[in-house]
């Protein structure tokens, strides 16, 4: 029979046999609270005691369970138009991250370094989108080859551009280099088709006026021949096979992000962010709040425990 109400509001019942007084307890209501108040914790600035209501200590032995749960992105089978992808480390891991160009977080991917059948794993988790847009990173081009064949690639225009300075530097010696580093900080204007036919026939210019460069060796004093312009000759090569393969300009044909800096500038960044408020976490639970951190993105808060599971060991691609 009821026995009024506990202080907390929790209906009391009384036992007209015994006469003991209880609540009923639900562990699936408790358990959900809990983890509520994880996630909350874990994606905001509060400290643990001002989640929990009473001491840190209190909320960490009431949460524990929480660090088993692993989170999983929902499948939808949606195709999109165009998909950028990008990797961040984590400690010794690579988290491989997929993003719409509407900004929705698609699918990830842990791995122990950008490999083919790390790429291959994060692809297989939806349907090839039309056009791809990646920084043309290790073992991207041949995931892409084996697995979206058909997929339209864009390469970052400004990883293209960071490349080719990475090798010239910002301020090249050589009056070859210059005209290279100006070509390569020129992509950035190039809007319209003729702009890009004109890109092109200044490139093979700088080919036809400077190109023998390229091919210049030299003879070192241990022995053996070496290119004496090495970093010219890789940055032309860096331009040169981008736009030979017609990964350059395909925004122009499909209208795509020319850029991945909706994965560099915006999640990615969130992701430090987020580290950066929960310093000293072990790599396993960094890994975690990362996985909540991008299902939240897409998923209610109120329905987060829908979409997990417990593994049975971690593992990263190789």
């Amino acid at each position: 029979m009821k026995n009024g109400r506990h202080p907390s509001g929790t209906q009391r019942w009384r036992c007209r046999d015994c006469g003991s007084s209880s609540i009923r307890r639900r562990p699936d209501v408790t358990r959900r609270e809990q983890l509520h108040r994880f996630l909350t914790w874990l994606t905001g600035k509060h400290t643990q005691a001002e989640i929990g209501g009473g001491t840190g200590r209190s909320f960490r032995d009431q949460t524990a369970w929480c660090w088993e749960l692993q989170p999983r992105m929902p499948v939808t089978g949606e195709v999109h138009d165009a998909v950028l992808v990008d990797g961040i480390w984590i400690g010794s891991w690579c988290l491989l991250i997929a993003l719409s160009d509407t900004g929705h977080v698609i699918a990830w991917q842990w791995a122990a370094r950008e490999s083919t059948a790390a790429w291959e794993a994060l692809f297989d988790q939806f349907p090839p989108p039309e056009v791809v847009v990646t920084d043309g990173g290790s073992g991207i081009r041949s995931a892409l080859a084996n697995t979206w064949p058909d997929t339209a690639v864009q390469r970052c225009i400004f990883h293209l551009q960071m490349n080719v300075t990475r090798e010239l530097t910002r301020n090249p010696r050589l009056q070859a280099g210059r005209a290279l580093r100006a070509l390569a900080m020129n992509l950035s204007t190039v809007d319209t088709v003729d702009a890009a036919i004109n890109w092109r026939l200044a490139l093979e210019g700088w080919w036809q006026r400077f190109g023998h460069l390229t091919k210049e060796r030299t003879l070192y004093l241990g022995g053996g021949f070496g290119y004496t312009h090495d970093r010219l000759r890789k940055a032309w090569g860096i331009l040169h096979r981008a736009a030979e393969a017609g990964h350059v300009f395909t925004f122009l044909d499909h209208g795509n992000p020319r850029t991945t800096s909706p994965l560099e500038g915006g999640i990615n960044a969130q992701i430090r962010h987020l580290l950066r408020h929960h310093r000293g976490m072990t790599i396993e639970h960094r890994r975690r709040a990362i996985e909540w951190f991008l299902l939240l993105r897409e998923v209610p808060l109120d329905l987060a425990h829908q979409h997990t599971h417990i593994p049975v060991r971690l593992s990263r691609v190789k």
